[in-house]
């Protein structure tokens, strides 16, 4: 899924997606230890929306704290005043 995709969707929606894919993840990993997987690169997949899940999802819970998203910092110490 890509980021634009995951960006439109609300954060009910992410939870729900990212509990999925653990969930598929854990599968992928139990059948792993049993058998070969024939698309072994569905790992790196699957870790990687879910970490861009939780990226988004931090995101919107610092912007409801007032946290500028792109400095890290209070959205009212943007430029040093407060």
């Amino acid at each position: 899924m890509k980021i634009a995709e995951m960006r439109g969707k609300d954060s009910r929606e992410l939870k729900l997606d990212m509990q999925g894919m653990r969930k598929e993840l854990f599968e992928l990993k139990f059948r792993g230890a049993s058998e070969e997987i024939s698309n072994s690169s569905r790992f790196r997949d699957l870790r990687r929306s879910i970490a861009r899940v939780n990226t988004i999802l931090r995101e919107r819970d610092m912007a409801a704290e007032g946290v500028d998203v792109e400095a890290g910092a209070p959205a009212s110490d943007k430029d040093g005043q407060k």
